[in-house]
């Protein structure tokens, strides 16, 4: 364990469903074993924390909670059975902080499936403090010619994009629509989407997200507040008017979710990614038989993913458009959330 780490440090703490955070001073833990410590440069805020906070979702929090889940520093203390990494090497914590490693899905890769994971920001505490412990085993590996401020929405918001991007089985040539296009998971799946050859119809609102989804790789725009037809619309923005072949939903709110079976060509998949609280899927029965329509949710990605998605972004294909503020400053961003006027991510400095 390297001797300059203190005793305590800053943090953003939850003392109750329903908030606010509270700026304070907590302990710096130690990591057992099979963990290690990692001094927070930088954090992603992903609405997920949001929804922590706000207890939305029917899952118990940890309190007094630290959110945080897109955390991206430096490696400052090993416990005693980590052996394949090093203490100074570039790392990650992201949503999955651990978990069994032996059960079905574990093996299959699907450990975000595990029944016994650890939920940074969730069910132990997160990136919005200086020093995180998370299991060695699910730290995100990262390269050291990495920014580290740059890559923190890598970590969740990458990461969880780019396995959507693969569960919709869209190939190079295609379309997919991606819902909330112009929000922070959106922004990036844009990127991801290009970077694959795969081509994009942004769905999202106002001319701010109209010019950052173009400038990010979308071809196309439609704006669902201003169109009186947003399934016509859709469709008629595909070369042969059939529709999409996939459609990326990582909206905020529920009707989303129930119009993109409408605008999908046959065979079209639908991947709920964004999880709006209390909303539901719906669609058309036989519609969507006939016409063969998937309909699939996407969770957080596995291992291999993570590491997938890095390297978009070390090859410099990714640039994760953020706006910076300092972690005392954090519930002016859940503020801008909640009002529904926050455009691209926000990542927080550590130290301020």
């Amino acid at each position: 364990m390297a001797s300059n780490i203190p005793s305590e440090q800053w943090a953003q703490v939850v003392e109750k469903t329903g908030g606010p955070i509270v700026y304070k001073k907590i302990p710096v833990q130690k990591p057992g074993p099979d963990e290690v410590l990692i001094n927070i440069k930088y954090s992603g805020v992903c609405h997920t924390d949001l929804h922590a906070m706000m207890g939305d979702w029917p899952l118990d929090t940890k309190l007094p909670l630290v959110g945080g889940h897109e955390g991206a520093g430096v490696v400052v203390a090993l416990g005693s059975l980590v052996e394949d990494i090093q203490i100074g090497d570039y790392a990650g914590v992201k949503w999955i902080n651990g978990t069994c490693l032996q059960c079905s899905f574990c093996q299959q890769a699907d450990e975000p499936l595990c029944a016994k994971a650890l939920m940074s920001g969730y069910t132990v505490d997160g990136t919005f403090q200086q020093y995180c412990i998370a299991k060695a085993a699910h730290v995100a590996r990262i390269p050291k010619d990495c920014d580290l401020e740059a890559i923190a929405p890598i970590l969740c918001a990458g990461i969880t994009v780019y396995k959507g991007l693969k569960e919709s089985g869209a190939r190079p040539g295609q379309t997919v629509a991606i819902v909330g296009a112009g929000g922070g998971l959106g922004s990036l799946a844009c990127q991801y989407a290009k970077a694959m050859g795969i081509e994009v119809i942004a769905i999202d609102s106002g001319e701010e997200k109209k010019a950052m989804t173009a400038k990010l790789g979308a071809r196309h725009f439609v704006d669902f507040s201003t169109t009186k037809d947003l399934v016509g619309d859709v469709k008629a923005l595909t070369e042969d008017g059939l529709g999409p072949h996939a459609a990326i939903l990582v909206a905020v709110n529920e009707k989303p979710f129930q119009q993109a079976t409408e605008y999908l060509r046959p065979r079209g998949v639908v991947v709920a990614i964004g999880l709006p609280a209390g909303a539901y899927l719906r669609a058309p029965v036989f519609e969507s038989v006939i016409r063969m329509i998937s309909i699939k949710g996407s969770y957080v990605g596995n291992r291999r993913d993570t590491a997938e998605a890095i390297e978009f972004f070390r090859r410099g294909l990714i640039n994760a458009p953020y706006k910076r503020c300092g972690l005392s400053e954090l519930q002016k961003v859940y503020d801008l959330m909640l009002e529904g006027k926050l455009a691209g991510r926000y990542v927080v400095d550590t130290s301020k």
